[in-house]
């Protein structure tokens, strides 16, 4: 087995520098730090990272506990983003999906305690309010995508869905629209309803009438178990002889759903009816033609800067009380447009 004696000799530099570089500690000059990489490298030397947390008390490994993030399509960047800060920070990182069984979440805390993890990251499928299952455990934990219930104490990192709610619906006011219709998503979800707030907070901010609004259900029961009226409630709206001029639809599958019943009846978007999203799921929003006008959900960032903050946090630099909120941007594309005013 090659050793750090073995790595020193060949590098031309003693254990203690070898160390120095695996461990990224400074003062060590660049040329030396690329002769131990080159002979890290040509010898295939391993480092113990079990001695090292022994002598350090730091694993420098990090925990992520999700619940169904693995099931959703686009909420597993949160996870990419952790990933490539852990690599571009010499950390490890530990997966471990729930499926929201709080027993096992219990013990995926054990097991996280007994390997000596740094810290975690607990990462909700879907914005909202969580308290984590951690039991007796105690390790530097960051909230990703949900806040604290009340009576806990944990910093956190989320969306401003309200925002780029309200943001959106300010893009169809501009383009002259002030008749719109909007199918919202099931009302146990917290991004759901910070949506539907946002949106009728615009819209009466720019002196629009509550008739000109139509709003509808478009899903509601239990998260991931749903019925879905999405369909139904768009063709009911989109067949109406005084329809709006803009469809919002909670999300970017919602709006799948709209395009397909504006085309049941020969409607076109975006010359006959504006569709509106909201997520930026890729593959609907870029996929559907003309391409969807929506808002970009930070889900990458949600990881990267949730997995900085957690990096401070163990150094004793964080704030328990911290809760930092990412902008969501509006991506306007082709089936948002001005409206015209003339016969429906």
């Amino acid at each position: 087995m090659v050793s750090i004696k073995d790595v020193a000799r060949v590098a031309g530099v003693s254990d203690k520098t070898v160390s120095r570089v695996v461990n990224g500690e400074p003062n060590v000059t660049p040329d030396t730090i690329e002769k131990v990489k080159l002979a890290i490298a040509d010898l295939g030397y391993i480092p113990n990272l079990a001695a090292r947390s022994i002598r350090s008390n730091r694993s420098n490994t990090i925990g992520i506990v999700t619940d169904f993030i693995s099931t959703t399509p686009y909420s597993g960047d949160i996870v990419r983003g952790v990933q490539d800060w852990a690599n571009a920070n010499g950390r490890t990182v530990l997966l471990a999906n729930t499926d929201g069984n709080r027993e096992r979440e219990a013990n995926v805390w054990r097991t996280f305690k007994a390997h000596r993890i740094d810290g975690v990251l607990h990462v909700a499928m879907y914005h909202r309010v969580v308290a984590p299952a951690t039991g007796e455990v105690s390790i530097p934990t960051v909230l990703v995508n949900s806040h604290a219930e009340d009576g806990y104490a944990y910093p956190s990192i989320e969306p401003d869905d309200f925002g780029g709610s309200y943001d959106l619906t300010r893009h169809l006011i501009a383009l002259g629209h002030r008749r719109i219709g909007y199918i919202r998503l099931n009302p146990l979800l917290l991004g759901a309803n910070q949506r539907l707030d946002a949106f009728l907070a615009a819209a009466q901010a720019a002196g629009i009438p509550e008739d000109n609004l139509i709003i509808r259900l478009g899903m509601e029961g239990p998260i991931g178990r749903e019925t879905n009226y999405v369909y139904r409630e768009a063709l009911d709206i989109l067949a109406s002889p005084n329809r709006p001029t803009a469809l919002v639809c909670g999300n970017d599958e919602m709006a799948l759903q709209a395009y397909l019943a504006a085309l049941s009846i020969g409607l076109r978007v975006p010359d006959d009816i504006t569709i509106v999203g909201f997520d930026d799921f890729r593959t609907v929003s870029l996929g559907l033609k003309p391409e969807l006008t929506t808002v970009a959900l930070p889900y990458y960032d949600l990881g990267w800067q949730g997995a900085d903050m957690l990096d401070q946090l163990v150094q004793g630099k964080g704030r328990d009380t911290e809760r930092r909120i990412l902008k969501c941007i509006v991506v306007a594309r082709g089936s948002s447009a001005e409206w015209r005013e003339g016969p429906l």
